[in-house]
């Protein structure tokens, strides 16, 4: 096998095939990156048996200036070779795979030998031959994975709760996530209705991954749904992931029909207020911020304080504020994360009881979106 490319193009598709290889596995050769050259072009494949990512350069692509003098395939370190590619001289660089998978690199004057692998040892990718793909534009599906994938666990424990819940019925699909602290739920209207029902969970970490990957030129990604594996396929790159397997716990339940305060904010604002409050908070090992809402003086007061450090009062300001007088504690990085994910707009808070949880909506479109935190005991 041998090809000369352009080594920015190369470098690319091979940063984001990287994101799925990782050092810790139990399987060898997915440390590795498999390079597979044929008559139309380049595909790089990574693997850490939980992600996959396939991503392809075209040899029809101009752009690509990828010359090819003969086929094949090879497994290659991915640190090493990954390492090499950032710091070669030139922007061209040629590939060579010789006897014994022994692999040259050359751009001007450097040239690097590796050892590489066979890639008949590489294990194969899914194949994923769902009836229908869902197709859905790519920053839509960046800001709900963003918005959702916060209230994911990090305890596998609960290995359940490590993933976002999809149901996907006729246009709506509805994403789901909790780690028994706080909750995230989404609904998207689909441009199309599906035929079939959904109802999977999808690893935090890879729905994280895909996201950082759908870069501004991505416009749409197409959704195809296995038994165990779901598939993304966007430009010219496929992201597999495993799904995990159970039941996702019933979330409905949690999510409060009615509430006896309610207090309008403009998000920016008080996530402002709210970090100058965690300062403080962050001092001290229980960082619980509190908050008062005084329905007479129309007075929404927000305190932080340390033992060891001093403490923080803050007047806030709000757009309206109705129902009963309040006063509840929270967690305020899960208040940080919830407000940061609903951009500039402005949003409801109600509050049913200070130690029940709390929810937090978009002042429009309030069906489409909601956090809800769990309030911290303080006495």
């Amino acid at each position: 096998m041998k090809f000369t490319i352009t080594r920015s193009t190369f470098l690319k598709t091979l940063n984001d095939v990287a994101r799925a290889i990782s050092t810790k596995t139990t399987i060898p050769i997915l440390t590795g990156l498999k390079i597979v050259l044929t008559d139309t072009g380049l595909v790089l494949t990574g693997s850490d048996a939980d992600i996959s990512i396939e991503s392809r350069i075209n040899i029809a692509d101009e752009n690509n200036d990828l010359q090819i003098a003969s086929t094949g395939e090879i497994v290659l370190p991915a640190r090493f070779f990954s390492e090499i590619v950032k710091r070669l001289p030139e922007d061209k660089m040629t590939l060579e795979v010789k006897d014994n998978f022994q692999t040259v690199i050359t751009s001007g004057a450097s040239e690097f030998t590796i050892n590489g692998l066979d890639a008949n040892n590489y294990p194969r990718l899914p194949e994923i031959t769902a009836d229908e793909a869902l197709t859905v534009p790519a920053e839509v599906l960046r800001q709900l994975i963003n918005q959702t994938v916060i209230a994911v666990s990090n305890q596998e424990s609960r290995p359940i709760l490590t993933g976002v819940h999809f149901t996907i019925m006729g246009d709506q699909l509805v994403a789901v996530a909790t780690d028994s602290h706080r909750l995230a739920q989404r609904t998207l209207t689909l441009p199309s209705a599906s035929t079939t029902n959904y109802d999977i969970i999808i690893p935090g970490k890879s729905l994280t991954e895909l996201s950082r990957m759908l870069s501004e030129d991505v416009e749409k990604i197409e959704i195809r749904i296995a038994e165990n594996q779901v598939l993304f396929v966007f430009g010219q790159t496929a992201f597999y992931s495993r799904l995990l397997e159970g039941n996702y716990p019933d979330t409905s339940r949690l999510i409060p029909t009615s509430s006896n305060t309610q207090v309008e904010f403009d998000a920016p604002v008080l996530l402002a207020s709210i970090q100058r409050a965690s300062l403080l908070s962050h001092a001290s090992s229980n960082n619980v911020v509190r908050l008062v809402l005084n329905i007479a003086d129309q007075k929404a007061t927000i305190y932080g304080n340390s033992p060891d450090v001093g403490n923080v009062e803050e007047v806030l300001t709000f757009n309206k504020l109705t129902g009963e007088d309040l006063e509840i504690s929270f967690n305020p990085d899960y208040m940080k994360d919830a407000l940061q994910g609903f951009g500039q707009t402005a949003i409801e808070v109600d509050f049913t009881a200070p130690l029940r949880p709390f929810t937090l909506v978009p002042t429009e479109d309030k069906e489409k979106f909601i956090q809800l935190i769990t309030p911290v005991r303080t006495f």
